[in-house]
């Protein structure tokens, strides 16, 4: 009998191994014993988590997520999308872009939003937002000052709703149907991939540039030039 559930670990990462034809609450049972019977191994680290073997949904991915946590004392820092090989390097990656996002988000005093965003769902603020989950297409985050998404941005962002021209939108995956910020709209110039796209760490931040709305790749050095 083939094993249902192979973990292969890094010092930074862990590739979780899936059958793709028990049904999945027998596979979270055999989850939940595999990290039991690794707990002592692991310890308390944190790590990034990537899925192979069995296409999963969101929910599926959260569910996984949470029986780790119930079963060890792992800390995943984030899940990691497997379009490129598995190698410690891509894990230290994401866990350090995941960690700059982090520090933005503490340095940027605002409201805290736990939850994804979908179905046409808006969620609007005064202050600045940061919101740990994801912006389906659909749905919209408005804020007057900026907004962190730790997650993906698939939706649509209005950011410097005040007005302000140093106001900015950041996010894990930047892929979004419309942004804007303050009364300038981003133009893109690439052609749009149909969604949803298997998501992976690549922090990106959207700020005005030039009475222009540009994006870039979040670094501490852009964050720090933003006059905010």
């Amino acid at each position: 009998m083939k094993n249902s559930v192979i973990i292969k670990s890094f010092p930074s990462g862990i590739v979780l191994h899936l059958d793709d034809e028990i049904p999945f609450d027998v596979l979270l049972a055999d989850i939940a014993d595999k990290f039991r019977e690794s707990s002592g191994f692991f310890k308390d680290a944190k790590m990034a988590l990537s899925i192979k073997g069995r296409e999963l949904s969101e929910t599926e991915e959260k569910r996984i997520v949470a029986v780790i946590s119930e079963n060890s004392r792992l800390n995943i820092v984030c899940l990691v999308g497997m379009e490129e090989d598995s190698t410690d390097v891509t894990f230290v990656k994401a866990i350090r872009q995941s960690g700059q996002m982090l520090e933005a988000a503490k340095d940027n005093e605002g409201q805290f939003y736990r939850g994804t965003l979908k179905n046409g769902q808006v969620l609007e603020t005064e202050s600045s937002i940061v919101l740990l989950g994801d912006v389906y297409p659909g749905s919209a985050i408005i804020s007057a000052r900026d907004i962190i998404v730790l997650g993906g941005l698939y939706g649509k962002a209005h950011a410097g709703g005040n007005g302000g021209a140093g106001h900015y939108i950041a996010a894990l995956e930047m892929s979004p149907e419309r942004l804007k910020i303050g009364d300038f709209k981003y133009k893109s110039k690439d052609k749009k991939t149909k969604w949803p796209i298997k998501p992976k760490v690549q922090p990106k931040i959207a700020y005005l540039k030039d009475e222009t709305v540009v994006i870039d790749s979040l670094t501490k050095d852009i964050l720090s030039e933003l006059p905010v």
